[in-house]
């Protein structure tokens, strides 16, 4: 099956990826793309009953924090990016918890783990970010997954603009999850992430 048939085609879905695709960089794009694919793959194999529209609308929009227009001065970027979906959300007609929904599973990628019984689906961002960012578990997909992903969804230099984004916020917000990465060596994690290879 193509990897694009793979992606849900649900109003909502399509937009996300609209909002995506005009905000990110074409890197980040890819990311957001192969994001939702390691986290639906993943739970496919293992049989983790997930909401495969949330899980795609989070990936779609889980960095728009990073993003300067949306870049908070103070919030850490996985919140901006939360409240982004917030708002999203509410334009496509999603009650509030569903809102809530997506903005927490936006937050949760940032944790060391998520509890897969509690937030299935911010455990599957976080697992597939994990992946995608710093090659976290790649043992975890089939060889032949990750290849074809990374042919349709090339990675663009996604290494250097990824540690530009966390330098700088970093510097700016050196309290945040993202400050702490920086701090504790995460430069060096990306730039040796076995994808790039």
């Amino acid at each position: 099956m193509p990897l694009d048939d793979l992606l849900p085609d649900s109003a909502a879905a399509v937009l996300a990826r609209e909002v995506a695709g005009q905000f990110h960089s074409p890197a980040l794009l890819n990311h957001c793309l192969r994001s939702y694919l390691w986290a639906a793959q993943y739970g496919r194999e293992r049989e983790i009953a997930f909401d495969a529209e949330l899980l795609y609308v989070s990936a779609m929009l889980h960095d728009l924090g990073l993003v300067p227009v949306f870049d908070s001065a103070t919030a850490p970027f996985e919140e901006a990016g939360g409240a982004v979906a917030w708002v999203f959300g509410a334009g496509a007609g999603w009650d509030v918890a569903r809102r809530r929904r997506a903005a927490g599973v936006i937050v949760a990628h940032m944790a060391d783990s998520v509890d897969v019984t509690a937030d299935p689906e911010g455990h599957l961002l976080e697992l597939a970010t994990g992946l995608d960012v710093s090659g976290r578990r790649p043992d975890d997909w089939p060889a032949g997954f990750r290849s074809e992903v990374l042919a349709h969804h090339p990675r663009l230099g996604l290494a250097e603009e990824f540690v530009g984004c966390f330098i700088e916020q970093a510097r700016r917000k050196p309290s945040s999850l993202a400050g702490r990465f920086v701090a504790g060596g995460f430069a060096d994690r990306v730039r040796a992430n076995r994808l790039d290879a």
